[in-house]
């Protein structure tokens, strides 16, 4: 595969330039440390096309509520493998309708097989709070120094560790 755009942007053998790489890595990472959001948000997006045969993100955002802390952008790996499996397929854009989105264009997801979302649902049941929180601590994003503290010594600082050894 020959690539034409100015950037040269180096396809892989798969087809996929590194861009898409990389987005389909960070979909799998969020996929994989926030599942219970994830299958929340597919099983979300499923009921509406259930119900109305198109949805979007936003659908999806007013269905399935976050705890404090947790990045919304989980949402993004929500229609990878429910296109894959031939469920859904993108059938155009529309604006956001959250004020926080300023407009941008987001997916418009289409039904293609009530059958199949019908088995999914039946076969990916909800899954409870606590296996994110048993997910999130084998995931933990590991950190090689606590960026609470300063690698510099303050003033305050200088001296402490001897002073302590003294009492």
């Amino acid at each position: 595969m020959t690539c034409n755009c100015k950037n040269k942007c180096n396809p892989c053998g798969c087809g996929l330039t590194q861009g898409e790489r990389c987005k389909a890595d960070a979909l799998s990472l969020l996929e994989t440390r926030r599942e219970v959001y994830v299958r929340r948000g597919r099983r979300a997006l499923l009921e509406v096309l259930l119900r109305s045969g198109n949805a979007t993100a936003d659908d999806v955002r007013e269905l399935v509520e976050l705890p404090p802390g947790i990045d919304p952008k989980l949402f993004g790996s929500v229609p990878g493998s429910l296109v894959k499996a031939g469920i859904i397929r993108q059938v155009g854009f529309a604006k956001t309708c959250r004020a926080v989105g300023h407009a941008r264009p987001v997916a418009i997801w289409q039904l293609v097989d009530r059958q199949k979302a019908e088995h999914w649902l039946r076969a990916h049941p909800d899954m409870s709070d606590s296996c994110e929180s048993e997910s999130a601590a084998n995931n933990q994003q590991r950190v090689l120094f606590n960026p609470q503290e300063s690698a510099t010594p303050t003033a305050g600082t200088i001296g402490v560790a001897d002073s302590v050894h003294l009492l």
